[in-house]
């Protein structure tokens, strides 16, 4: 109410309203590409594309609201003319790649590109990178993926694409180390160099990108540790370092990771935590935490409990020992937790089949023992996504035989004496093949028992009739 009462709310109508003519006005004026453009586009067109018959479409302007062409997008300019501002190739119904196409450099005379796609073009002709030496403020998204014969490093310049938003360049062959000038690209919120052959260390100056939301850097040749400025990275929610060959425990800085929802750091060479291992702790936001196919070879954290948000967590793989603590039952929101191929020992915590969430559980080829403490409602919603093999320690009560079927190699547990007291009961595992020796041996004495009852009787009948 106040707003219209003031004196400047009518010129602050009239300057929105020219604003939106001038705008409007600019794209109905807007009817022609500019001819330098035209000409690199068709340049691009003539290198990448296998279709024949697109020239037949050149008498037409390809930015033409009436014939835009797939794969294509243009905006009108204030000079009155379409600029092209996207440009996708590879995924349907966008233009697809010829076989002998490489990466087109004359790209980068667009100057008014904004977004870049390029999706399984490059396959048979190796092909490089190039990225323009001097700035080139006006791409937003770089994406590159899926192209087997795209070789070479990553361009030390790519600097000079200071505007640039989204970077993905996986699924290719890319090679060498990361540049550390990579740190430059100051708007980064989405990176992504995974499936790569990339080499080296992780840059430390990558801790300067502290816009970042993903950072994607699974399946290289990483090495060394990871460094303590990934706790720079205050805004990441996803980060994942997974197969590569990293070393060292995992920075206490991480714990500045507040925002942090999926962790992964599976299949390197990490051999701890953070010290203290609270440090984890902190990152109260996390839901995915996948840690397996790492040499730890310490107890599990209990720590590792306090993470309420859990959804999945894989520790497989790792060398961890001692006991399952009892603090991962509090993990409610668990879904998927795999501790298979460690040397966990000791009983199986009674509370984790009180997860009623939990579809996935795996705790095989360890050396837990004890009665199986799960009942028959847990067994029957896992069913065979419920994997106990290779812990020969392990049985199941009677209460629970009807299910013992369907778990490869755990037996049913029998009760004996114990030497301490004559009255009190253990449990130990029985085998199924000694289940059936028992029983066959029991049914051929009572059978025995059966025929020499009989044989006496009729003994007995035939003495007196002889008398």
């Amino acid at each position: 109410m106040l707003l219209l009462l003031s004196p400047s709310f009518p010129k602050l109508i009239i300057l929105l309203l020219l604003l939106f003519s001038l705008n409007f006005i600019s794209s109905i004026s807007a009817t022609t590409m500019d001819k330098f453009e035209k000409e690199a586009l068709f340049s691009i067109m003539d290198s990448m594309s296998p279709d024949r018959h697109w020239r037949s479409y050149s008498n037409q302007d390809p930015c033409n609201p009436s014939s835009s062409w797939p794969g294509l997008e243009c905006k009108p300019g204030l000079d009155n003319h379409f600029h092209v501002t996207k440009l996708v190739f590879g995924t349907h119904p966008n233009p697809t790649c010829r076989s002998s196409a490489t990466f087109p450099s004359q790209i980068f005379t667009l100057p008014f590109l904004q977004s870049i796609h390029f999706l399984n073009c490059f396959k048979t002709r190796k092909t490089t990178l190039v990225l323009p030496h001097s700035n080139f403020s006006s791409l937003q998204q770089l994406s590159l993926r899926a192209n087997s014969a795209l070789i070479g490093p990553i361009p030390p310049h790519i600097f000079s694409l200071e505007s640039l938003q989204i970077l993905t360049l996986s699924q290719n062959n890319l090679q060498g180390e990361i540049p550390e000038t990579i740190s430059a690209l100051s708007s980064l919120i989405h990176l992504d160099l995974s499936y790569n052959a990339l080499t080296g260390k992780i840059p430390a100056q990558m801790g300067k990108l502290s816009s970042l939301v993903d950072l994607d850097l699974s399946y290289n040749s990483l090495i060394g540790p990871i460094p303590t400025s990934i706790g720079e990275m205050v805004m990441l929610q996803k980060l994942d370092l997974s197969s590569n060959s990293l070393t060292g425990s995992i920075p206490l800085s991480i714990q500045n990771l507040k925002l942090l929802l999926f962790l992964a750091l599976s299949d390197n060479r990490l051999s701890g935590y953070p010290k203290p291992p609270n440090g984890l702790t902190n990152l109260q936001s996390l839901q995915y935490l996948f840690m397996d196919g790492n040499p730890m070879f310490v107890p599990l954290p209990p720590e590792l409990g306090r993470l309420r948000r859990l959804q999945e967590l894989k520790l497989a793989n790792s060398g961890y020992s001692g006991r399952i603590p009892g603090s991962f039952t509090w993990l409610k929101n668990l879904t998927a937790l795999s501790l298979e191929n460690n040397h966990l020992s000791g009983e199986i915590p009674p509370g984790l089949g009180g997860l009623s969430r939990i579809y996935h559980l795996n705790l095989s080829r360890n050396l837990l023992d004890g009665v199986v403490p799960f009942n028959a409602e847990f067994l029957s919603r896992l069913g065979r996504n419920l994997d106990l093999s290779g812990n020969s320690g392990l049985c199941f009560n009677g209460s629970s035989n009807v299910f013992r079927e369907s778990f490869d190699g755990v037996g049913v547990c029998e009760s004996r004496p114990s030497s301490s007291s004559s009255t009190s009961n253990v449990f130990q595992p029985l085998e199924s093949s000694s289940v059936a020796s028992s029983s066959s041996s029991y049914h051929s004495t009572q059978i025995l028992h059966w025929v020499l009852g009989f044989l006496s009787f009729s003994a007995i009948y035939l003495c007196i009739c002889l008398i």
